[in-house]
């Protein structure tokens, strides 16, 4: 089987990748001439773990390769995937589907014989009709089906997510097409991984349900959180004892400073516009955004009263930028927000990622990069927990204590033991420890 993948950015590669990793072969196209080079030359352009391995092992096969040239692939591929971007569009939060339209009125010269068309992109509600629609116009002689085969990766454990899914859904009404997605995906089901089929539209629909009820359960333990800390309870008891009940399940209720990254901001935006539109609101969904969005300002607050009320001439170190561990996406990290509230206030910020610095420093100006923890701790005043790395949860609180010239510890992840961090010296602030805190 012969794959075609349009775009080499975070689905795309990570597809492409366990896709040849499947022993099909793949031709990854992209236009960016920097990405295409360090993918030829067998560097990532992204960081995810394993992923490294993954693509130079099938690239010394010959089953994966890369290519600024679409024509080629396309006509030699049984399936052809788009992996665009669709990116939250300025003024009304829908997504931009013009990277999915350029991308098919590209690829419909080139088809030849029966070829399946599928989306890996997140796209809303009709966009397969309308591809089908774009391509009839384009190629009315093509023989073609156009599916929906939404991801549900997880950045930072991205390949065992694709390799031991919960589910792959596909979305198609043709029979041929069927057959040859399941053909795609019987490495998966030999490994008793359900490959569910339904309508497009429904597949289209669960990717965004899916991920907005994601953003919902993070809403709400932080909510459950703030509650926890005027009532003397503690959020960490609280979840486990909720997240016992299968019903609920124990995953996304950690409390923290509110969701970010590529999917959730942007899909939640997606699925409240269509839901307007479609003169269906969905009220519970829109609530989730506005409580995200007070949630990283609060967080700044919240730093700020730590120090007694003023961050003015205040060194704070900063422990993690990226939106969550194990990756180096800037997208909509909470940081994006509160770093720069906490420079305006008259703080001056010292900070240190394991990951994040190469895409972080365009986008937070006049911060001090640090190679590690205890460098960034060097003469701070406070010490913040923005991004849960687990190589900070391993640190020598009194180590960090005695680099420091204040006491405050801010741990927005609550990644370390109150009576530990009161034990080092440090006055602890902590998200939803009642009387833990």
């Amino acid at each position: 089987m012969n794959i075609c993948m349009i775009g080499a950015g975070y689905v795309g590669l990570v597809s492409a990748a366990c896709f040849s990793e499947f022993g099909w072969n793949v031709m990854c196209v992209d236009k960016d001439p920097q990405r295409l080079a360090m993918l030829k030359n067998g560097r990532s352009p992204i960081y995810e773990p394993g992923l490294d391995d993954l693509l130079e092992r099938n690239m010394r096969s010959g089953r994966l390769q890369f290519s600024d040239e679409l024509g080629p692939a396309v006509k030699a591929a049984d399936i052809v995937f788009l992996a665009v971007g669709t990116p939250m569009r300025r003024g009304d939060g829908y997504a931009d589907l013009s990277y999915v339209h350029s991308a098919v009125e590209e690829v419909a010269p080139h088809l030849d014989g029966f070829t399946v068309i599928t989306t890996k992109s997140t796209v809303p509600v009709g966009t397969s009709r309308e591809i089908e629609r774009r391509l009839k116009a384009l190629r009315p002689d093509g023989e073609y089906a156009v599916c929906s085969n939404p991801e549900f990766l997880r950045e930072g454990s991205a390949i065992q997510d694709f390799t031991h899914p919960d589910r792959v859904l596909v979305g198609t009404d043709s029979d041929r097409a069927r057959e040859i997605m399941e053909r795609l995906y019987k490495p998966l089901s030999l490994r008793n991984a359900p490959v569910v089929f339904v309508s497009r539209e429904s597949a289209e629909l669960a990717k965004y349900a899916a991920n907005a009820f994601l953003a919902l359960k993070i809403s709400f333990i932080n909510e459950i959180a703030d509650l926890c800390e005027e009532v003397g309870a503690d959020v960490q008891e609280v979840a486990n004892a909720i997240g016992r009940d299968r019903r609920i399940g124990d995953k996304f209720l950690h409390p923290g400073p509110g969701y970010g990254g590529s999917c959730f901001p942007k899909d939640v935006s997606a699925l409240i516009r269509t839901g307007r539109e479609t003169r269906a609101p969905l009220s519970i969904v829109e609530q989730v955004q506005r409580v995200n969005d007070e949630r990283k300002i609060a967080m700044a607050g919240r730093i700020e009263r730590a120090l007694d009320g003023s961050l003015r001439n205040k060194t704070v170190a900063v422990l993690g930028v990226t939106f969550k561990p194990n990756t180096d996406d800037m997208r909509d990290a909470p940081s994006l927000v509160i770093v720069p509230m906490l420079q305006e206030r008259g703080a001056t910020l010292r900070v240190a990622d394991p990951e994040g610095r190469h895409q972080a420093e365009a986008l937070l100006p006049g911060v001090t990069w640090c190679a590690n923890a205890l460098e960034a701790a060097e003469g701070a005043d406070a010490l913040v927990v923005l991004t849960e790395w687990n190589e900070f949860r391993a640190l020598d609180l009194g180590a960090l204590k005695s680099r420091m010239s204040g006491d405050v510890l801010v741990d927005l992840r609550n990644i370390f033991q109150a009576r530990a961090a009161r034990n080092a010296g440090f006055r602890y602030t902590g998200v939803g420890r009642g009387s833990n805190t």
